[in-house]
């Protein structure tokens, strides 16, 4: 059951038809347990009914997905980061830390993500394999790792994250470290073999030949990504197997929190420079990436891969998936149950926050929003670069660079002269194409000692 739900997952990143070979009755179980939880969300929230997300599929839908860009902007008018609660203008960086950045994490908190419990269960950190191994021929120390996290709060549920971190073979001083959030395959699963046709060397390889390390997590060791599992996991456990408040923590947090538990970690390994830690996701684990990367300021730099809705893109806009689509039975886990509020009977224009001010969390520290184009309107890139200009404010305040345009540029055109960066590459829902542009805006940040 547990490989077949992560398969499961996996296939709704990859957008693949392929559940038919596997038992209708494990389904319908999972369906069951998911509408559920969602049905107990809807009734605390005091909610009969929400507005249908966006179909995707067929375009002759009544609710088809909007990519006109000419119907995108219902909302136009966004938050102001720079401006509190009361009114006033924020006017130097004191009081951002101070005054203004706690009440966006305070709205994220209770509207968006959800709180994470004060008292979170510690992890302990055992290293279960080192193996020596190449990658592209270039030697390198894997470790493998297994982190408890303590259950003796409730003693039904067990949590064991998996984390692999690799390294060159032959370091003699602290590195950089890029973590991605990583899909384990199911034993005998493999993807179809693609084309062949000339391509960079893979993410890790690329990497390494920056002198620097590389680590996985897995995320559905930390959390399951489906509502029926909001009972199980590190949530379970802190939740004592009942159901979540309205302002909860979901999934996207529990991620966050598995990495945020990995840096932990690489402050006591001796082979990582723990200051110099990238995070890296795509698609829902770029919405994961995000989230740690504006919630844990130790992190030194993120990759941020077609995230769309609950992620980089503007909630406000109508253009591919919408917040409609987020709190319905497939995604609303990911997120705090108070979002689901947002689709019926408020809407995205009654959101105290929005994706700009998620990125502005990041302030000042580099981060590079990614997305494709053919196959990838879905998450609808012109949002994520509507709402990474509009993040540049804080970081100006900062004393750092903003996109330092707000002209969207062509496809396959990189922006890297800020501190905030952007790209769309021509392929389809993938990071790949866009590994190498990020090392190259990575490189001026992440330095390895000669």
């Amino acid at each position: 059951m547990k490989n077949l739900i992560s398969f499961l997952c996996f296939i709704l990143i990859a957008g693949q038809s392929v559940f038919a070979q596997f038992s209708r009755e494990a389904m319908d179980s999972l369906n069951r347990l998911t509408e559920k939880d969602h049905r107990n969300m809807l009734e605390q929230l005091h909610i009969n009914s929400l507005r249908p997300g966006a179909n995707g599929n067929n375009p002759t839908a009544p609710n088809a997905a909007n990519y006109d860009e000419a119907k995108a902007n219902p909302y136009p008018s966004l938050p102001d980061p720079l401006t509190l609660n009361n009114g006033k203008r924020v006017t130097s960086a004191q009081m951002w830390w101070e005054k203004r950045r706690p009440e966006i994490i305070e709205d994220f908190d209770r509207e968006i993500y959800g709180r994470v419990p004060k008292d979170t269960p510690k992890v302990s950190w055992e290293i279960i394999q080192i193996k020596n191994d190449t990658v592209g021929n270039i030697p390198v120390i894997t470790k493998i790792l297994i982190g408890h996290v303590d259950n003796s709060a409730y003693p039904t549920i067990s949590v064991d994250i998996q984390l692999s971190l690799t390294t060159l073979a032959q370091i003699t001083t602290p590195v950089p470290v890029i973590m991605e959030f990583g899909f384990k395959f199911p034993k005998g699963f493999a993807l179809p073999s693609p084309a062949q046709t000339a391509k960079e060397p893979d993410w890790q390889q690329q990497v390494l030949e920056k002198g620097w390390g590389f680590a996985i997590l897995y995320p559905y060791s930390v959390q399951a990504d489906h509502g029926a599992g909001l009972t199980q996991g590190v949530i379970g456990i802190t939740n004592k197997g009942q159901f979540r408040k309205p302002d909860d923590w979901g999934a996207l947090r529990a991620w966050a929190w598995g990495a945020s538990r990995a840096l932990d970690y690489f402050e006591t390994d001796k082979t990582v420079n723990a200051k110099q830690v990238g995070i890296e996701g795509h698609s829902r684990f770029g919405k994961a990436a995000l989230v740690t990367m504006a919630y844990d300021t130790r992190f030194a730099i993120a990759f941020i891969s077609s995230s769309g809705e609950g992620g980089a893109k503007l909630h406000r806009r109508n253009f591919g998936e919408l917040v409609e689509n987020v709190a319905g039975t497939g995604e609303y886990h990911w997120m705090a149950g108070n979002f689901i509020k947002y689709a019926g009977p408020l809407t995205p224009k009654d959101l105290p926050v929005d994706a700009h001010e998620l990125i502005a969390l990041c302030a000042p520290r580099p981060v590079f929003i990614s997305g494709g184009e053919k196959g990838d309107a879905w998450v609808d890139s012109r949002g994520m670069f509507m709402a990474t200009v509009h993040a540049g404010a804080v970081y100006k305040l900062l004393g750092k660079k903003g996109l330092e345009t707000d002209i969207y540029p062509p496809v396959g055109t990189a922006l890297l002269e800020g501190d905030l960066a952007f790209r769309q590459h021509t392929g389809g829902h993938t990071p790949a194409p866009n590994w190498p542009t990020f090392i190259e805006f990575a490189s001026r940040y992440l330095k390895t000692s000669k």
